[in-house]
């Protein structure tokens, strides 16, 4: 094993600038859209726009803007915040959906047709103009705009948590349905929309849902600059009545920021000059201003935030057998097998940002010795009180020696070794601090058995300081682990609970069999900084200051 072990980890070491490949600043994405076509002329579409972001030719979900009933020309609140690497050309993709409920409660889309282009050439235009391609490939009538704002310096953002008493009544058999729209006046004199709110049913005093900006976006950075704030009453045809508005800037906000309320009248300008003793239409109160400081994956890290990773790897009877040449376990005297590669190239990256570079390796799926039952969680080195191997060639001998003694068996069961590190990282909860971080690392052939299990495990993890990553492995089908990984819609437990943040990334190992461990390792690993940071950004915890971890900790390769 020795032979080759060398040239995996010289190329491992050469991806290792990964995390420190600059992102040169951070870019907010706007999306506008004239003239979508109905897909029958009795109703108007309820489009939604999907992002999505060329990695290694695969497309991939990055977000997705709100849906907006009976609409041909909307304006989305969405805000897309995407990291811009000038060395890179990054692909994106605007994919059109209208949005329709059917009768069973389920959503269903028709893909009206999409628009390419790299987010270098929205940068450099600032505001770019494409017809949209229909399905087939045709040119549309509709026409797409995409709006780039770069988050220069200041990357606060700012919570806030708007409600109205007292609206106008613009609804014949019931109350108004109030939503407020926050727009900013730029240096052009044009408006830009900053933020919509949800809309509240049936309601002459609506609370509406705390809400989250880049101070960038509300005001440009500019304290002082115009902010123009307009109540409509929704309509579900999509004409919407007006209820009135007001100017405010962030400076008025900012009174908001120690619990004390602010407010503005809502005025109709036309009641103001028809009728006589008109006051206004309604009052709007802003209870709470937030300034919450962004902090980066490099201030936890650099603060002493530790990852640790765990590996796990399935040793169901699926693989084949390790003695047989086509088994995914094989061991090959000159080459690794597929399990050995992708675990040696995620896991080089892996144990630089992890202290003690001890790895807990564990196995699933096997009857192990010496009563042979049935594992989903034991330790690959045998040793339950420690099943930690030193560094990532610990974790390889382990799993060649391991291998002999076992008898692949199933079935595949990921739920319990999920658990099983989400027990570690609860006890990190109590801490309050950002001082360590568990990735699992999770190597399987294909597809789960305990689905339901998996998906409860995962929304109850999504609540700790941890993520999941699975490679898969071979050629099975694994659409159930796209599901996993909650890219494209929300993951739910089977109760209905959703995931509190996305902390499961998938990759199939089979697009990566020709490219380089480091293609491979940042594929794997580009989600993981930010899920660090979203982690500890909503909990409130800030990365301790660096101190003596600077010098005591060598960084980076």
């Amino acid at each position: 094993s020795k032979k080759f072990s060398h040239d995996i980890y010289e190329s491992a070491a050469n991806s290792l600038g990964l995390f420190s490949s600059p992102c040169l600043t951070k870019v907010e994405l706007r999306l506008t859209c004239k003239g979508i076509s109905d897909r029958d002329a009795l109703s108007k579409p309820d489009p939604c726009f999907i992002l999505k972001m060329q990695s290694h030719g695969q497309w991939m979900e990055v977000d997705r803007t709100e849906v907006i009933r009976s609409c041909v020309n909307p304006t989305y609140s969405k805000v897309f915040t995407l990291d811009f690497y000038f060395e890179e050309v990054q692909r994106l993709r605007f994919e059109l959906y209208d949005i329709n409920s059917s009768h069973n409660g389920l959503k269903e889309a028709t893909f009206l047709g999409s628009v390419e282009c790299t987010l270098g050439q929205i940068i450099s235009q600032r505001k770019l103009s494409k017809a949209l391609l229909r399905p087939g490939g045709t040119v549309g009538k509709a026409i797409i705009t995409i709006t780039a704002e770069e988050l220069t310096g200041n990357d606060d953002y700012i919570e806030l948590s708007f409600s109205a008493r007292k609206l106008d009544d613009k609804d014949f058999f019931s109350k108004s349905d109030p939503f407020l729209e926050i727009y900013r006046l730029n240096d052009d004199a044009t408006l830009q929309l900053v933020y919509r709110t949800e809309t509240v049913m049936n309601n002459l005093n609506p609370v509406w849902k705390t809400f989250k900006v880049s101070l960038n976006s509300l005001c440009s950075g500019d304290h002082e600059r115009k902010l123009q704030c307009t109540v409509w009453d929704w309509d579900s045809n999509g004409k919407h009545d007006y209820i009135g508005e007001f100017e405010a800037t962030f400076k008025e906000m900012r009174g908001a920021i120690d619990g004390r309320q602010v407010q503005w009248p809502c005025i109709n300008p036309k009641y103001k000059v028809k009728k006589k003793n008109y006051k206004n239409s309604g009052i709007v109160i802003l209870n709470q201003c937030k300034i919450i400081k962004m902090h980066s994956f490099l201030d936890y890290i650099m603060g002493g935030c530790q990852i640790q990773f765990t590996v796990a790897i399935d040793f169901t009877a699926s693989n084949g057998d390790p003695r047989n040449s086509c088994s995914l376990h094989y061991i090959h005297p000159y080459q690794p097998n597929e399990y050995l590669k992708a675990l040696v190239a995620v896991g080089e990256i892996c144990q630089d940002y992890d202290s003690d570079k001890m790895f807990p390796a564990f196995g699933f799926g096997a009857r192990i010795p010496p009563d042979f039952k049935v594992s989903h969680d034991f330790a690959v080195n045998f040793n339950e009180e420690n099943p930690e191997c030193a560094g990532i060639q610990g974790v390889v001998e382990a799993y060649q020696a391991c291998l002999p003694k076992l008898q692949l068996y199933g079935p595949t069961n990921i739920a319990p070794i999920i658990q099983k590190v989400a027990n570690s990282a609860s006890q990190e909860v109590h801490t309050k601090e950002a001082m360590q971080y568990f990735i699992l690392l999770i190597l399987t052939d294909g597809v789960i058995t305990d689905m339901a299990d998996t998906r409860e495990a995962i929304v109850q993890a999504s609540h700790l300081p941890m993520s999941v990553i699975i490679v898969g492995v071979g050629n099975a089908d694994f659409s159930d682990m796209q599901m996993l990984d909650g890219d494209d819609g929300i993951l739910r437990s089977p109760k209905g609970e959703p995931v509190l943040r996305d902390i499961v990334q998938f990759v199939p190992f089979r697009n990566f069999k020709h490219a380089s461990p480091a293609a491979l390792a940042k594929s794997v690993l580009a989600e993981v900084p930010n899920q660090v940071v979203d982690y500890y950004n909503s909990k409130g915890i800030k990365p301790k200051v660096p101190s003596e971890y600077q010098s005591s900790r060598p960084f980076g390769p």
